[in-house]
């Protein structure tokens, strides 16, 4: 089993949240900012790298605990064949997704504060969150063709 020491980013983010800090948890925190929108089983798979043998099912446990906690978010978008995670930035953000390969990117909100958008009629809910995906195509899956 490869070992190296946490980042301080890590563990201070686990332990402001009231989680243990454990090489499983720091090695999926490091492995989400390594690879941000990333499906489990990507996080898994790049895990099994610095802890072989680590089961997928504790990958998810894990993931659950840092979206309970606040540490990371999940990104559902359309037509993805999962969930996608990343680190919760605490910022208002949407995401871009290509239509073809799949990638997904970061785009800022431009209008403000969460929830940035709001609808015509909110039937006596609070809105906390508006999400938008805008759907495209990049510009290698253009250049290939793809679109």
């Amino acid at each position: 089993m490869t070992t190296t020491a946490p980042s301080s980013e890590q563990t201070d983010a686990l332990r402001r949240a009231g989680l243990r800090v454990t090489a499983q948890r720091v090695a999926v925190l490091e492995s989400m900012a390594a690879h941000p929108h990333a499906a489990v089983d990507v996080l898994h798979a790049d895990v099994l790298g610095r802890i072989p043998g680590i089961a997928l099912q504790t990958v998810h446990g894990v993931v659950n605990d840092l979206t309970a906690a606040g540490i990371a978010q999940r990104v559902s978008l359309p037509g993805a064949a999962s969930a996608l995670y990343e680190i919760a930035a605490r910022d208002n953000h949407h995401h871009m997704q290509c239509v073809v390969c799949g990638r997904v990117e970061d785009v800022p909100c431009v209008v403000g504060d969460a929830p940035c958008l709001h609808p015509s009629h909110d039937h006596g809910m609070r809105v906390l969150e508006a999400s938008v995906t805008f759907r495209a195509i990049c510009p290698e899956c253009e250049r290939n063709g793809n679109g």
